[in-house]
């Protein structure tokens, strides 16, 4: 589209909003659309987002662990490595705040996203760039429709509104706003491969005159334990010797790699997981990480079509990619009573599911429906204490890999420790795409961004970092603060604990007893905080 075509498509959308919106909204239009026509097409990235799903900082290959993953490590040798990227501790508030560079405590209401938070995709889409996305949701009730992705700014949507689901039959998936599920009932239908597909066939079909945001979400390696018999195969014996040793080697080879610093220590065994030796069931023990690791095996293949996409497509050089999870690993141990819309009754075949952690019971195929549990966990978040839901290191500190070949000013392969937060991400894009945030949406004032621009860390500088991070969900509530780290574990009644966080990143030495001062005053602009931001709706 020439630019006289483009403006005249603008003056007609102008036109068209005067004859049916109120005039603060007419003013709203003229000004977004006169910012797009100040933009230049040809050098703003894309960016291509992809969140794995209940992983540990220790799981892929770049980061010390065992699993196959080539396609992440050859991104990484070639990009960034963050090792200090927190996410919060549970799927849906991280990306809440992935999405809208926001707190969750502001940007998560109503189990959707805040209606005065601008997404990502509802800010770059009206400046301009084509919008994509393929995966988990999470952010809205299946009865919802209007906070849907396709109602909070992506164009095209592929995926499950859930957050969790059978990998071979995926409750609540859609296509657009759509019912998807006759796609499942296609022979070799796997839900980690279904949306590596249709990702890199939204990367493939995009306008070419555009730039693009594609959001790939994976499930993958949440919870129930399902992956293809010939991922599985590959790990068959590998986790014989147990999660102590895989621990152990892990650990290794992170200080081999510098993902940590010598003085960081291997925290204990978690005290709810017993030692190897004593472990009931351990052929079944194993099985449940073997499945965990071919579902992350699998999605690394994923990972590699969207990339394949991106060089076909000719976007690749000048795409920013950034790898990230949305929590620490997950100790859950899934249940036999436990039930939800996302649990099937039946196979497609018609077969019972057994559902639950079922000693013997081997998971992998579509009639089980397990989880990997405390001991495996414990060692995807190596070094770390803890888990998914808390607040300690374990639950909300794991991998950031970016890779961008045209706009990377760093030694590839660097590895960033700065610390950095989730909802850095959106104000980084905007930079780089040269946005500014939605000022208003739906007629009224949008919430300002949380986060900081990532950008001056890509060209080889520091950014000003954040005088103070929080926490406050499920099991856990922290405040980080001047190299000191408040943080508690359970609900309300639990009591804090204290780390010189910078000294002791792993956790090990509490001086809340040594410091009762500091611990006053930390909680107190924590508990300030939480109230001011829940407030704000």
């Amino acid at each position: 589209m020439t630019q006289d075509n483009n403006s005249s498509r603008q003056l007609d959308l102008v036109n068209q909003f005067s004859n049916s919106l109120p005039m603060h909204k007419v003013l709203f239009a003229i000004l977004v659309l006169a910012s797009i026509s100040c933009l230049g097409k040809g050098d703003r990235p894309n960016f291509v987002i992809i969140m794995a799903d209940d992983m540990g900082l220790s799981d892929l290959g770049c980061y010390g662990g065992e699993i196959a993953t080539p396609h992440l490590d050859q991104l990484a040798q070639n990009g960034l490595r963050f090792t200090h990227l927190y996410n919060n501790n549970m799927c849906t508030v991280t990306r809440a705040a992935l999405l809208t560079g926001i707190y969750h405590t502001i940007s998560f209401r109503k189990k959707g996203i805040n209606p005065r938070c601008a997404t990502l995709a509802e800010t770059l889409v009206a400046n301009g760039y084509t919008t994509r996305m393929s995966g988990k949701w999470h952010l809205a009730e299946i009865e919802d429709k209007n906070q849907w992705p396709c109602q909070r700014g992506f164009e095209e949507f592929y995926g499950t509104i859930y957050g969790a689901c059978s990998f071979f039959a995926p409750a609540s998936l859609k296509r657009n706003n759509e019912d998807a599920s006759k796609d499942f009932e296609k022979p070799g239908y796997y839900y980690t491969d279904a949306i590596s597909k249709n990702a890199a066939e939204m990367i493939a079909l995009s306008p070419k005159n555009k730039p693009l945001l594609m959001y790939v979400a994976y499930t993958s390696p949440h919870w129930p334990l399902h992956a293809l018999k010939e991922d599985i195969d590959k790990y068959q014996g590998r986790y014989a010797k147990g999660w102590d040793v895989l621990r152990n080697e892990r650990y290794q080879r992170m200080l081999q790699l510098g993902i940590i610093s010598t003085d960081m220590q291997l925290s204990p065994r978690n005290p709810l997981v017993p030692r190897w030796e004593d472990a009931k069931s351990p052929e079944w023990q194993q099985r449940r990480m073997e499945v965990y690791a071919a579902q992350i095996d699998r999605m690394d293949q994923g990972i590699g079509r969207i990339i394949n996409s991106l060089k076909n497509s000719g976007r690749y050089d000048n795409t920013v990619i950034m790898f990230l999870i949305d929590n620490g690993g997950c100790h859950v141990e899934y249940t036999t009573t436990r039930t939800g819309p996302y649990l099937p009754e039946k196979t497609r075949g018609g077969k019972p599911v057994k559902a639950g952690n079922i000693n013997g019971l081997m998971p992998g195929p579509e009639n089980t429906y397990q989880s990997y549990g405390y001991g495996w966990a414990n060692a995807s978040n190596t070094p770390f204490r803890l888990y998914k839901q808390f607040c300690h290191e374990g639950g909300i500190r794991t991998p950031l890999i970016v890779h961008w070949p045209a706009g990377l000013k760093t030694k590839p392969g660097s590895i960033i420790r700065e610390v950095g937060h989730v909802f850095d991400i959106m104000p980084t894009c905007l930079e780089l795409a040269g946005v500014k945030a939605l000022p208003q949406l739906n007629g009224k004032k949008t919430y300002s961004q949380n986060g900081r621009s990532l950008a001056p860390i890509f060209q080889g500088k520091q950014r000003k970092p954040h005088p103070v991070l929080y926490w406050d969900h499920s099991q856990g509530a922290a405040i980080r603060k001047n190299g000191w780290k408040l943080v508690r574990a359970g609900r309300r009644k639990a009591n804090w604990e204290l780390y010189k966080i910078d000294e002791d990143q792993v956790e090990l030495k509490n001086l809340a007893t040594k410091y009762p001062d500091k611990v006053e005053i930390l909680a107190a602009e924590w508990t300030a905080w939480r109230a001011r931001t829940r407030a704000m709706k």
